[in-house]
């Protein structure tokens, strides 16, 4: 088979769909030559020079136009990457909302620092002295008044809340009150 004859490139297409495998170019190259006599440069066609300045032109415009292509890709890539990292819209407004909130918290501790009617640590122990002694006497009266209650329920042939509402007596549970811890 002669050089310029493309049968070759033909041979070797039937040759791999035939076996439906993958073969390097050696292994067919060898298993070909046998049968049919194909070389090495048999599958390519001579090409002239001016076919090679063309072929070196068109890799020369295709290799500009990748490195075009990969400047604008790495462009479009700087970009993206600053957008994901900017703010979005919703956190820009909950930005300004807390830098408002902020700004109010601080407007209230200068009121509070500037107030000159600032309650004393002596004065601060009173009241919660004080406030002691009352639920601790407000305890001792509740403690009085049940065992009162028991004391006329005993013989009270009626039920404590039938007791409570003839005599009219408002319970701290009937007022939705709780007794403070002390």
């Amino acid at each position: 088979m002669s050089k310029k004859d493309n049968g070759g490139l033909t041979v070797i297409f039937a040759y791999l769909n035939e076996k439906n495998r993958p073969y390097s170019a050696q292994d067919v190259l060898s298993n070909l030559q046998k049968q049919h006599g194909l070389g090495k440069t048999a599958q390519f066609a001579e090409l002239s020079e001016a076919d090679l300045k063309a072929m070196d032109s068109r890799i020369s415009d295709l290799s500009t136009q990748v490195e075009a292509v990969s400047q604008g890709c790495r462009q479009l890539d700087a970009e993206l990457k600053e957008l994901n990292s900017s703010l979005t819209t919703e956190e820009m407004s909950e930005i300004l909302e807390l830098k408002a909130e902020c700004s109010g918290y601080r407007e209230h501790l200068e009121k509070i620092k500037s107030a000159t009617n600032h309650v004393t640590p002596e004065q601060k122990e009173k009241v919660y002295k004080e406030r002691h002694l009352y639920v601790k006497e407000w305890k001792k009266r509740k403690r009085l008044a049940s065992d009162m209650m028991g004391s006329i329920l005993e013989g009270y042939p009626k039920t404590k809340k039938q007791f409570l509402e003839e005599v009219g007596v408002e319970t701290d549970e009937d007022c939705k009150v709780t007794m403070p811890s002390t």
